[in-house]
């Protein structure tokens, strides 16, 4: 399959990310304070940039875990049907957790990652998103904390990619394909 030619436009700076970064954490350490340790599931792959950025920023006891959901392969659209490639490999029961995702776009994917988290009857299930798109959304979720809201572009960097590309990008840019007028 041959990719089609496109540009990238920086929408959010590297600066700014790694600022709203530290309010984050400062909220999320508010919310756990107090914690024996929490659980910090990363949904990947596209949040492993943002997953390490917050971690490095909380001063409380982390654990990081994994879970590997897809519901785009290598498209640019939502196929809606959630597939989990790789559950946990620790327990959360009785534990406070925090679920890292990268961009909330129709919500299905959250939606069905904290159902399934939910019935591993964790203590305290807390959810963060570096984006959201709000006029995309088909179910009924919000993220508990959102970096950024973003117009309905097709986006990649900062650990997002496009058929795997662009992951490595320090900011966010919003894909613009140059046959397109």
């Amino acid at each position: 399959m041959t990719q089609r030619p496109y540009t990238i436009d920086t929408l959010i700076s590297a600066k700014r990310i790694a600022a709203r970064v530290e309010q984050l954490a400062e909220e999320i350490h508010d919310e756990f304070e107090g914690t024996d340790k929490l659980v910090v599931v990363g949904l990947l792959r596209g949040s492993f940039v943002f997953i390490a950025d917050v971690v490095r920023e909380l001063d409380l006891p982390v654990e990081v875990d994994f879970l590997e959901a897809s519901s785009y392969g290598n498209a640019m659209e939502s196929s809606r049907e959630v597939r989990i490639l790789k559950d946990l490999r620790g327990e959360i029961a009785g534990r406070d957790v925090l679920v890292v995702e990268d961009i909330v776009d129709t919500g299905h994917t959250l939606t069905q990652v904290v159902k399934l988290l939910q019935a591993k009857d964790p203590k305290k299930l807390r959810t963060i998103a570096l984006l959201d798109k709000p006029s995309r959304r088909e179910v009924d979720i919000k993220a508990d904390w959102t970096g950024f809201e973003i117009p309905d572009e097709f986006v990649v960097g900062y650990g997002i990619d496009f058929a795997q590309r662009n992951r490595n990008l320090p900011y966010i840019g919003s894909v613009r394909f140059l046959d397109e007028t």
